[in-house]
């Protein structure tokens, strides 16, 4: 089956040759076509150019796409959309004054979200979650990684991650699951991190692999959660089982994580909302991508990544929603990219590059995913007629997506 769209107004994150990421002054650059054309075939991309090169397929079915954009789908490398219930209440007390840290020291928090999770059957979990998933794919996410960390038993992370895995099974966007059961200590385990870590080690881990329900590890590497050592013992005992690290780092202090998790491999550092020069330092020249979530930011009132310094220094960074009940409640990639360009002052080419190349590579899926590329899939967001791709941050709080294809198919 073949699809051209022909008349694009503007063809964006064009590369010829497939990339991993981009970093520094390269984010700056976002390269396009103008008055293009897209050839998909079955489920991928099978060539483009401008229209005075377009060729005659009289088989195909052609999308007129004039006056509007065309660009590679999001890909969100950070979420927690499986979870059950909502934290509504949680939202007020943040309004009536109190801080995370208050409403988590009073039962709320993580130890709420993991009290009513156990307490929701698997299926009725899946129905939850399956709703999110769709809404993000009709705002144009097509890859997305969700994490497990509301269970903190046995029982309730594996049955976060074969809801994952379900989802993966039932729905063509591109899933990546990430074992998170280091996301806070339960209870029961308050003074006995020792014994916690054993339960994740010794019993999580090992049924996770052998249901094989995980591809990535990670742990909220924080003070008052998990500390330097014990994010390293969790990143070593993840990797035994094939698992990289993605860790949860630097949201609300510097206690030297990012070194830590860069000696130990990991594929990104996320939230990074405090940063050093020492942090800095230990990203350059490394394979880590860092990871800002801007709508966390906005949600709870705390400092944006420091996006133009990462930047600045020649880092690469990439985009995420964080979906989460308590302090993300969004799964909206186009929020946050306009609060990228708005808060963070990235330019509108760095905010795309983040979102879908750079995205794609925290994910390890910038080789099928993320620019618009021969033989990449055929994913792809085709707006409203608009001005330039520039409306995109600018009209933030429009619906400027018209149409959204994954896997080849209109969803």
């Amino acid at each position: 089956m073949q699809t051209l769209f022909i008349n694009i107004k503007e063809l964006l994150q064009v590369r010829e040759h497939s990339i991993e990421k981009v970093s520094g002054e390269a984010m700056k650059l976002l390269p396009k076509i103008d008055n293009a054309y897209l050839l998909i075939e079955n489920d991928r991309i099978a060539d483009f150019g401008p229209m005075e090169n377009c060729p005659s397929l009289p088989n195909a079915k052609i999308m007129d796409a004039r006056d509007r954009v065309i660009l590679p789908t999001w890909a969100d490398s950070h979420t927690h959309i499986v979870f059950a219930g909502n934290r509504i209440q949680e939202f007020v007390d943040r309004i009536n004054g109190l801080s995370y840290e208050e409403i988590a020291s009073r039962g709320g928090g993580i130890l709420n979200s993991a009290k009513r999770l156990n307490e929701t059957s698997e299926d009725e979990l899946y129905a939850q979650s399956e709703v999110r998933l769709q809404e993000i794919m009709q705002q144009g996410t097509g890859a997305v990684e969700i994490k497990s960390g509301y269970g903190l038993t046995v029982e309730g992370e594996l049955k976060m991650l074969r809801v994952i895995k379900r989802l993966k099974s039932n729905y063509p966007i591109a899933i990546k699951a990430t074992f998170l059961g280091a996301h806070a200590f339960p209870i029961e385990f308050k003074e006995n991190h020792s014994g916690y870590l054993q339960l994740l080690i010794d019993e999580m881990l090992p049924k996770i692999a052998t249901e094989n329900l995980a591809d990535f590890i990670d742990a909220f590497l924080e003070t008052g959660y998990f500390s330097i050592e014990e994010s390293e013992l969790i990143m070593e005992a993840g990797k035994k089982y094939g698992l990289i690290p993605k860790i949860h780092v630097n949201q609300f202090t510097a206690i030297g994580g990012i070194k830590a998790c860069v000696a130990k491999g990991a594929l990104t550092v996320d939230h990074l909302e405090i940063i050093t020069d020492e942090d800095i330092m230990a990203l350059q020249n490394s394979q880590t991508m860092p990871v800002a979530l801007p709508s966390c930011s906005y949600f709870i009132s705390i400092p944006y990544t420091p996006a133009r310094k990462l930047i600045d220094s020649g880092l690469p960074l990439a985009l995420a929603t964080d979906y989460n009940p308590g302090t993300s409640p969004s799964g909206n990639m186009n929020f946050v990219v306009a609060t990228a360009c708005i808060k963070m002052k990235m330019t509108p080419e760095e905010a795309i590059n983040a979102a879908t190349i750079n995205g794609a590579y925290a994910m390890g899926i910038s080789a099928t995913h993320g620019t618009i590329t021969k033989g990449k899939r055929a994913n792809l967001i085709v707006t409203k007629p608009i001005n330039s791709y520039y409306q995109l941050p600018y009209s933030f709080g429009t619906n400027l997506i018209e149409k959204v294809m994954i896997e080849g198919q209109f969803i």
